[in-house]
Formats: C-alpha cells, sequence, structure tokens
C-alpha cells in the first residue's frame, strides 16, 4: 500500500470539564495534524497530478477549508459545558467551535477523522481516501484514527 502524509499545525483552547487535574482549566494547545491519505496514483499524461496520490497543496487547501481555519485559535468546548459555553458567547465575535464529544485529543481526533474523510473521500475517482489522521495535543502526547 502507497500513502502519502501531510502535516499541518494550529492552536486551540478547551478544557476536559470533569478532569482530575489541570486540564479542567481553560488552556490551549499547539495541535499538530497528521493527514495520511491512500489513493491510486494519477498516471495520466500532462496532468499536473500525473505521477501523484494527491497533490500535497490541493490536501492542505482542503484540510485548511473544511477543519484547520475553522478549528484554528478558537476554544474547541463541549456542547454540555453550559458555563464555558456561556462564558465564551458573552464575547463579543469570540471564536467557538461547539462538539458533541469532550475536547480530549481522542474525541478531537475521531471528530477530525470524520470531517476529513468526507473532504478527501475520492476526490480524483481513484479511490482516494482518508486512512488514518493522527492529532498531537502536545509533542509527547497524541491520538491516532485508522479507517477500518
Amino acid at each position: 500500500m502507497l500513502t502519502i502524509t501531510r502535516k499541518l499545525e494550529f492552536d486551540a483552547g478547551h478544557r476536559i470539564p470533569d478532569h482530575k487535574s489541570q486540564c479542567r482549566n481553560l488552556h490551549g494547545h499547539r495541535y499538530t495534524l497528521e493527514i495520511t491519505l491512500v489513493g491510486k496514483v494519477i498516471e495520466v499524461e500532462g496532468s499536473s497530478d500525473n505521477g501523484m496520490i494527491m497533490d500535497f497543496s490541493d490536501i492542505k487547501t482542503l484540510a485548511k477549508q473544511h477543519l484547520v481555519d475553522v478549528w484554528d485559535h478558537a476554544f474547541l468546548v463541549y456542547e454540555k459545558d453550559m458555563p464555558v459555553r456561556d462564558f465564551l458567547a458573552s464575547l463579543p465575535d469570540h471564536k467557538t467551535v461547539v462538539i458533541d464529544r469532550i475536547p480530549t485529543v481522542e474525541n478531537l481526533a475521531r471528530t477530525a477523522f470524520d470531517i476529513l474523510n468526507a473532504a478527501y473521500k475520492d476526490a480524483y475517482g481513484t479511490g482516494l481516501h482518508l486512512q488514518k489522521l493522527v492529532l498531537h495535543e502536545t509533542p509527547n502526547c497524541w491520538a491516532e484514527v485508522t479507517a477500518d
């Protein structure tokens, strides 16, 4: 199997409401996102993408459009975390992303996988799909989601 991977970074805040330690407080991370795609190599003479699974700049463009630009410099808040949601709503023009899961790195990785899986699925008619997504919360801690 031949895969390609593109790495992007973004900054975001979150909190884990019921955590036993400091992660229950509002804080942020410099997240690193690794997107691994699988698909047939394009073999079309004269095509800009000839010899590629997908152009790395196109991977970046789709990731930024569907996820990175949405989450970058946003506060990622759990939909049931009403004290924080109410506080964020009181801030004029605050960039808040409400998600249906507690924003642990595991849940953020699953959410990101779902979003990007739809964005990349068979973009070229070559069976292109998201094979794996890795989301680093810190340089030493991350979650991985792999397609079934």
